[in-house]
């Protein structure tokens, strides 16, 4: 295994609110209008979801970004 790989962090919604300063009432709308990333599901079928916390920072800069 390759030591210097990227490690992949999972986010799940209850993790979202400290990093993004949103309450999920609020990122639920922004999914919802395409203005924040989909989850994607975790295991097939199932219903736990997650997003990639390197997607989840790359939005965050984009905003950053656009002042």
């Amino acid at each position: 295994m390759n030591s210097h790989a990227p490690k992949i962090r999972i986010l799940r919604m209850s993790d979202l609110p400290h990093k993004t300063g949103f309450r999920p009432s609020t990122l639920y709308a922004l999914i919802a209008d395409g203005k924040f990333p989909k989850p994607f599901k975790l295991t097939p079928g199932g219903r736990a979801a997650g997003w990639n916390e390197a997607v989840i920072d790359a939005w965050i800069a984009e905003r950053m970004e656009e002042g």
